[in-house]
């Protein structure tokens, strides 16, 4: 775990303020991205033939959770109402899953996604917080 917090520790020092980028930005979500596939495949140790199954189906969960986010920004949708739209995608895919791993990995599943976006978040917290110690040092 202490190996994977350095990891998205250097990702995210190296981004520096890159993120007004466009295309730094799209590079950015495609490393993130790749993080988070190394994090759940570390999660839920599937076998080759669970990956097989999984991805393509996850992939497709992904991009429905990723619409609805964007489609719920672009309304000026409230926020029960996207946390209500992606709670019924993740429920129409909790079955979707059990058909390519174990109930116990599609719970996993889940609770590692949570837990990745958590530490996505305290990281990107920590890092702003760094910045805004040394713009005051500056200031100072």
């Amino acid at each position: 775990m202490k190996k994977f917090l350095l990891i998205i520790t250097l990702y995210l020092t190296s981004v520096g303020l890159a993120y007004a980028q466009d295309d730094q930005s799209r590079a950015d979500q495609g490393r993130l991205q790749a993080y988070k596939i190394a994090f759940l495949t570390r999660k839920l140790n599937l076998s080759p033939e669970e990956a097989q199954k999984f991805w393509p189906i996850y992939n497709n969960y992904e991009t429905e959770i990723r619409n609805a986010r964007i489609e719920t920004r672009q309304r000026n949708g409230n926020e029960i109402e996207k946390e209500e739209k992606i709670l019924n995608i993740r429920k129409k895919y909790n079955g979707e899953f059990g058909k390519a791993i174990s109930v116990d990995k599609v719970n996993t599943l889940f609770r590692s996604e949570k837990e990745f976006g958590n530490l996505v978040q305290k990281e990107l917290m920590e890092r702003r917080q760094r910045m805004d110690n040394r713009q005051k040092k500056r200031d100072n």
